[in-house]
């Protein structure tokens, strides 16, 4: 699974922490998230997409990540 969380977060001028701090989580999981370490909780991938107005489909996407196969 591959997201758009970077991209997103750069687009709103948020740190890191920002949005860590905004969703309840560490730096680390917002890390690992932006670089498809992590595939959140069902949870944790709808706040994001809340957080940022936009669907979960617009924010995850199935593609595999080639680094991880």
């Amino acid at each position: 699974m591959t997201n758009r969380i970077k991209e997103l977060r750069k687009e709103k001028g948020l740190r890191q922490e920002d949005l860590a701090a905004a969703l309840g989580v560490t730096r680390q999981t917002v890390i690992a998230i932006e670089n498809n370490k992590y595939d959140p909780t069902l949870e944790l991938a709808m706040r994001l997409s809340a957080f940022f107005g936009i669907s979960v489909n617009d924010t995850f996407s199935m593609e595999r990540d080639r680094a991880r196969e």
